[in-house]
């Protein structure tokens, strides 16, 4: 499963690829708010650190106002991939895109009827929001399990990316259900690492090194 982090926050988008955890990056304007930094400067930069996809998201609501703004996204870099909503005019645009060879994030999916929708539309990928699923009732991985079940049944190319994931185990299922790619806050990625017995463990061989009284090098 490839992971992306879903932040405009570029140090933390460093820090994740120099250890060889990241393979793609998503945005939104609510990221962007948040990072304070002019929208088309810092998706540059996001794309000058990670050789994979760089999700930015597009704010018209009609197509030609889409097609206008993806016109100006997409010459930022090559890994851009530009993000729609889950629109009929969304939907619209990413046929237009796709054609046009341009990658392509359908964002905001809540069911998998919306998914196959997408899928027809020739998106790269579609964002099913399991975290905002669950928050009002539903468990989100079920639909990451529909969307699974029917691209298998069609051998659609779209790639599902299970967008937010607010905890390790939202992780962990969407690795079970084969999702193709998950994108969480950098915090909740680092989450993966811990462990209690890894940190008794560390602490442990450490306080027996430092009884033989060696040193290394």
């Amino acid at each position: 499963m490839k992971f992306f982090a879903d932040t405009a926050d570029t140090n933390d988008i460093r820090e994740l690829a120099d250890a060889g955890l990241l393979d793609g990056v998503t945005t939104n304007p609510s990221l962007i708010h948040k990072a304070g930094r002019n929208f088309l400067e810092v998706v540059e930069e996001i794309c000058g650190i990670v050789d994979g996809p760089v999700s930015a998201e597009v704010v018209a609501l009609d197509y030609d106002g889409m097609m206008r703004e993806a016109e100006v996204v997409r010459k930022i870099a090559d890994n851009v991939a530009v993000k729609l909503p889950m629109t009929i005019e969304g939907l619209k645009a990413c046929k237009a895109l796709t054609d046009d060879g341009t990658m392509v994030n359908v964002t905001l999916c809540f069911s998998a009827n919306q998914a196959l929708l997408a899928a027809k539309a020739g998106a790269t990928f579609i964002s099913p929001f399991v975290g905002r699923h669950d928050d009002i009732g539903f468990d989100g991985m079920d639909l990451i399990g529909d969307i699974r079940l029917i691209y298998d049944n069609y051998a659609f190319e779209t790639e599902i990316l299970v967008a937010s994931v607010r905890h390790p185990i939202h992780i962990l299922e969407a690795a079970k259900l084969g999702a193709d790619v998950m994108t969480a806050p950098p915090a909740v990625i680092r989450q993966l690492v811990k462990h209690p017995l890894t940190d008794k463990g560390i602490e442990g061989f450490l306080s027996d090194w430092a009884k033989t009284g060696q040193t290394i090098g």
